[in-house]
């Protein structure tokens, strides 16, 4: 058998393959977040973001691009950058609590997510949206403007809308942090296992 003009004659059907796998292993789910994806006070490794890394591997890749203290507009001035950077299929947006503890217009976090979900969906990835709750003392009227923010941009983009995950952490103190604002490492294993299942019909590889 004459191998060498077998291998040029599958050449091409391999190099096909080989490029199709690298292409469904590729596929990045990026986290645009805060202090509460990024891992707060605590290593990066033992942060959600990066055990549901370990869960997906080999299909998806997830990336962390939370920074602790980001408000929208910080995160929004970042995505270009990671947008260029990871090329990810879908993107995560867990953004506008530090907009609400500093009491911003509800207005100008909509307006500011707005112009995020805009920017993902021009990269051609696909947004996701996280609904961020505030502590009850802000205020009703305060907190009712801004958790309404949430919904109305899912429903204007037509996108998915995942619930806060911190309102199952605050049900079990000893998962908090001392400041009773962000999760501890122990509560970093649910977080990790219930983003799975959330995003598991979202993060689809054959849609």
């Amino acid at each position: 058998m004459n191998f060498n003009y077998v291998f040029r004659w599958h050449f091409p059907f391999l190099l096909l393959a080989l490029l199709t796998c690298r292409a469904a292993a590729a596929d990045t789910l990026l986290i645009l977040g805060d202090s509460l994806s990024a891992g707060y006070r605590m290593s990066a490794s033992v942060a959600w973001p990066a055990l549901l890394n370990e869960k997906w591997q080999p299909g998806t890749r997830v990336v962390n691009g939370s920074i602790s203290g980001d408000t929208t507009a910080q995160a929004l001035a970042r995505l270009p950058g990671l947008l260029k950077q990871h090329r990810p299929r879908w993107v995560l947006i867990e953004l506008g609590g530090n907009d609400g503890l500093r009491g911003f217009p509800p207005a100008d976090i909509e307006a500011t997510l707005r112009k995020t979900i805009d920017a993902i969906k021009a990269a051609g990835a696909r947004p996701l949206l996280m609904q961020i709750k505030l502590p009850a003392n802000y205020g009703r009227r305060y907190n009712t403007a801004f958790n309404a923010i949430y919904p109305q941009l899912s429903g204007r983009y037509a996108i998915p809308l995942l619930p806060f995950f911190m309102e199952e952490i605050y049900l079990k103190p000893e998962w908090m942090q001392e400041d009773g604002i962000h999760p501890g490492p122990a509560a970093q294993p649910f977080i990790a296992d219930w983003m799975a299942e959330k995003l598991a019909p979202l993060v689809n590889h054959d849609s």
